[in-house]
């Protein structure tokens, strides 16, 4: 297979994350008078295309000294979800999808209308040895959950990405993390028109301390981290599933494929108050 040649890649999208003096309460509905001041990001793009998707998805990101937030609105007419364990894959039904990248790392985060969550954590072989971080109870490879991402099984990425492949940690949790989301409409019924889903998410600063050990927490104002905003849509007619389902993303990847830390959007801390 062709692998992918990053210096290619589209120009990174970028976002400017403000900054809040409260604590949110993460209840999902987004209702509080910050998350009506803050910027929200652009319409999501084809991940590959960079084409507005055909239902709008948009974020938004506030910080403060204890932790991230991330907001989505995603409008649909039928919202559907069927996944109710945790870390089961999401990613097959509709879902949106938080990425952050580390150092020789990058966190993945899934959920879905029903609020179940998928987490994984992936480390860059080449940077797994003896001597590393990575080489601890915490990443563990013989007692943790571990798969590879683009292995000889994963055909789609296999001997695509430079780097080569990745251990993927399967049981890995955020610290901390809090996560919720509301409905405007009613979920699993196709004989309603529906309105959106929003997704209310707090990533505590301390928990981002493993990705990169000697990144300042919480950021300093001006500094930049690169993040990954996404949506995937399954699409069904007449019992047939498109595949691949469409990927919408903040920032265009060129490829289908969202593990591409080099395609990731362009996060700029600001000390400017909400």
């Amino acid at each position: 297979m062709e692998p992918y040649r990053i210096g290619a890649l589209p120009e990174a999208s970028c976002y400017t994350c403000l900054r809040v003096n409260v604590d949110l309460p993460v209840n999902g509905r987004l209702d509080h008078p910050v998350w009506k001041k803050a910027p929200r990001s652009s319409r999501f793009v084809d991940m590959v295309s960079g084409v507005p998707g055909f239902f709008d998805t948009r974020m938004a990101a506030l910080w403060n000294e204890r932790t991230l937030y991330i907001g989505f609105w995603i409008a649909e007419s039928d919202i559907r979800a069927q996944i109710t364990r945790r870390d089961d894959f999401v990613y097959r039904e509709n879902d949106v999808e938080v990425f952050i990248e580390g150092r020789d790392c990058y966190y993945e985060f899934q959920i879905n209308a029903l609020g179940t969550v998928y987490e994984v954590f992936y480390i860059w072989q080449d940077a797994y040895t003896p001597s590393s971080r990575f080489n601890c109870p915490e990443f563990d490879l013989l007692k943790r959950e571990v798969d590879v991402l683009g292995g000889f099984q994963d055909s789609t990425r296999f001997g695509k990405h430079p780097r080569g492949r990745r251990w993927a940690i399967m049981d890995w949790d955020f610290p901390g993390l809090k996560s919720a989301v509301t409905v405007d409409g009613t979920l699993n019924d196709p004989a309603t028109v529906d309105k959106e889903w929003r997704v209310e998410l707090a990533f505590p600063w301390k928990g981002m301390r493993v990705l990169d050990p000697e990144r300042k927490l919480p950021p300093r104002p001006g500094d930049i981290w690169r993040m990954d905003f996404s949506r995937f849509e399954r699409l069904e007619f007449n019992g047939v599933t498109a595949d691949p389902h469409p990927g919408w993303s903040h920032s265009p990847h060129g490829v289908y494929d969202s593990h591409l830390p080099e395609a990731f959007s362009r996060v700029f801390f600001s000390d400017q108050l909400v």
